[in-house]
């Protein structure tokens, strides 16, 4: 919201201008300001002391705040209606992370807050490579060489070139 070139004090002050006798047209024409705005401010600001415009004024800034919260929370309610908070896998969490931030358009730290996770576990990645054929070669040797213990199947998938922890 665009903030006033008047404060309150002024504001009261032009409105007293013109209730002490002097003509609207000649006061806006004096403060620079239009008839909309003048009678804006007469609406608002109308009959009031400067000790009242105040208080006003903190009157709303509290109440812009506590709509605010009531917002909050009530996301807070459709987010978790959406997903409840059970002891899933940190999968699940993730996904779950990653629809809020993008549906609700809310930050990470916040969906992550919502759902009761932890912000590291949701950003975890694994860097684990793909070890499939590794795998595979494995069974495949532990199934011809049954007596064969994982030391032994070790060493024969070394001699092959295959190596997980060299």
């Amino acid at each position: 919201m665009k903030r006033s070139r008047f404060s309150e004090e002024q504001i009261i002050a032009i409105l007293r201008e013109q209730e002490a006798g002097a003509k609207t047209i000649e006061v806006c024409r004096k403060h620079g300001i239009s008839d909309a705005t003048f009678y804006k401010w007469k609406a608002k600001y109308g009959g009031m002391e400067v000790s009242d415009a105040r208080r006003l004024k903190v009157l709303e800034e509290e109440n812009s705040k506590l709509k605010k919260l009531l917002a909050d929370a009530m996301l807070d309610n459709a987010m978790l209606r959406m997903w409840p908070q059970e002891n899933g896998d940190a999968a699940a969490r993730r996904e779950a992370a990653a629809h809020l931030h993008q549906v609700y358009r809310m930050s990470q730290r916040r969906a992550c807050q919502a759902i009761g996770a932890d912000r590291s576990s949701v950003r975890y990645r694994c860097r684990r490579p793909d070890d499939g054929p590794l795998r595979s070669r494995l069974r495949e040797i532990a199934a011809v060489r049954r007596r064969f213990g994982y030391r032994r199947l070790h060493i024969l998938l070394q001699r092959e070139g295959l190596t997980l922890n060299p």
